[in-house]
Parts: C-alpha cells; sequence; structure tokens
C-alpha cells in the first residue's frame, strides 16, 4: 500500500504532466484552426483547374503526353507523407499499416521522419527523404513532385501513388493512398480532396467557354506538371490539417485522463490520511485509558 509520500509524490507528477499536455493542446488546437483553413481554401483551386485541364483536353484532340503514358508496371514508387513528430495519437499508425501493405519491392520517397523511420524499420527501399515546414509552402511540395516526375519519366518506375492522411474534420482523418502518376482520365479525375469517395465528370459547365493560346495542347502540356505540383501540395496541406487536428484531440484526451487520475489519487490521499488520523487518535485514547 503506498504512503502519503508516494502519493503526494505522484499528485504533482501527473499535475506537471497535464500542465504540459494542457499547453500543447492549446498550441495544437491554434496550429490545426491556420491548418485547416489552407486545407479548405486549396480545394476550390484543385477543383477549378481540373476543369481548365478538362476544357483543354476536350479541345486537344488526340494529345499525348510522357505524363499521361500508361505502361505495364514493373515497378513502382510510393511517396509517404507522415509527421516529424508523435503526439498525435493514430494518426501515423494507421496510414503507415496501409503504407505496410504497399508492394515491397517499391522505390519508396518520404516526406516527414516518421515515413522515413518506418521505411528504414520495415528494410524497404527509400529513394529520397524530404521535410516540409510546419506551414507547407509550394516550392517544397515542386520538390517532391519534379523527384518522382523525373523517375517516371527515366523509366525507373512505371507508377507513383501518394499515401497521406485526408482531412475530413477534426475528428476524423482517413489514410488513404491515391495515384499521382500516370494521370489518368482528365476528365474522371476528383474534384476535390473531401475524401467523400464522389466523382464527377468536370467538364466545363454549361454556358463556360474557354480560350487557349496557343493552342489547348501546349497549354495542356505546360500546365499537366504543375497540375502535379499542386496536387502534392495539397497532399501536404491536407497531412498537416490532419496533423494538428489529431494531436489536439490526443493532447486534450491526454489532459482529461490525466485530471482523471489526480482526481482519483486525491480521493486515495484522502482516504489515507483520514486512516492515519484515526488511528493516532485511537493511539492517543488508548494510552489515556492505559495511564488511568
Amino acid at each position: 500500500m503506498p504512503s502519503t509520500r508516494d502519493l503526494r509524490r505522484r499528485i504533482k507528477s501527473v499535475k506537471n504532466t497535464a500542465q504540459i499536455t494542457k499547453a500543447m493542446q492549446m498550441v495544437a488546437s491554434a496550429k490545426m484552426r491556420k491548418a485547416q483553413l489552407a486545407a479548405l481554401a486549396g480545394r476550390p483551386y484543385a477543383q477549378l483547374m481540373n476543369e481548365v485541364l478538362a476544357a483543354a483536353t476536350a479541345g486537344a484532340g488526340e494529345f499525348s503526353h510522357p505524363l499521361l503514358e500508361k505502361r505495364p508496371v514493373r515497378r513502382k514508387a510510393l511517396i509517404v507523407i507522415t509527421t516529424d513528430k508523435g503526439l498525435c495519437g493514430a494518426l501515423n499508425t494507421n496510414l503507415l499499416r496501409e503504407a505496410a501493405k504497399y508492394d515491397a519491392k517499391a522505390l519508396y520517397v518520404s516526406a516527414g521522419r516518421k515515413g522515413a523511420q518506418f521505411i528504414a524499420r520495415a528494410k524497404r527501399e527509400l529513394a529520397a527523404e524530404f521535410t516540409y515546414r510546419d506551414t507547407p509552402v509550394f516550392a517544397e511540395a515542386r520538390t517532391i513532385s519534379k523527384f518522382v516526375q523525373d523517375l517516371f519519366l527515366e523509366g525507373k518506375v512505371d507508377q507513383v501513388d501518394v499515401a497521406f492522411s485526408n482531412f475530413i474534420s477534426t475528428l476524423t482523418q482517413k489514410p488513404e493512398i491515391r495515384t499521382l502518376l500516370p494521370i489518368g482520365d482528365i476528365k474522371k479525375l476528383e474534384a476535390d480532396l473531401s475524401g467523400e469517395g464522389s466523382h464527377q465528370s468536370l467538364a466545363p459547365a454549361a454556358g463556360k467557354e474557354y480560350a487557349f493560346e496557343p493552342s489547348p495542347g501546349a497549354v495542356l502540356g505546360n500546365l499537366l506538371p504543375h497540375y502535379l505540383n499542386y496536387q502534392v501540395f495539397q497532399f501536404l496541406q491536407e497531412a498537416r490539417a490532419s496533423e494538428h487536428s489529431a494531436r489536439m484531440v490526443a493532447m486534450k484526451n491526454a489532459t482529461d485522463n490525466a485530471k482523471q487520475i489526480l482526481k482519483d489519487l486525491t480521493l486515495e490521499y484522502n482516504k489515507l490520511r483520514q486512516a492515519s488520523i484515526t488511528n493516532e487518535l485511537l493511539e492517543i485514547t488508548t494510552a489515556q485509558m492505559a495511564l488511568g
């Protein structure tokens, strides 16, 4: 049975832990709001870009581009977008569980230290490791995208997929693996990254016409690399929004649990202290009765 001194030490330790988790919750909450707004703000642009691509494709006729080339898949590549730090619940665990199911002979590219650590533990081939800021910038996404585009264009891989945590809501983040290269049917590209799994035709809306100079094919050829760069950028935004949301929820749960443990320890301490006082009073009373 623990002594009152042991309980006081445990109570002090739990109080300190609760203060730390509460502070981390507040920090994550502030970052979460900013990251969520950035992820949501990028979705309309992605949808509009898909619409413009569909319009250019419709006017380009028999257009071909190396990034659209579909060939027999001899080797794949997977971009794994994870966090740099832990303490974000099961976010990385769920994502890496999906990545573990991927082709073990594939070439891996990591964005985030947790992904690189997983690839090393799984003894899979790591082609490159990238980092990205707390607030991702487009240049970071362009670097990652350019690297995998070169792998694809040089024929080192025939398909490039991306594993990332898709932001659904503050309480829900869904691990997903999506194909980046080769670019699929542009007219049936996903309209957004909302995670609802809805696919819709992105042909220009009725009454909306686009004029392309010098030609739809030339515009499409220059727009495809930018489209891939922006897709990777949006994946990074989604991953950061998921990370801060998961960390805020995890730290809130940790704080609530610490408060409950503190309540239980305080009750146990009071009971033990009360029993100790009662025993001392009984000893005094017994001694007085013995003396007479």
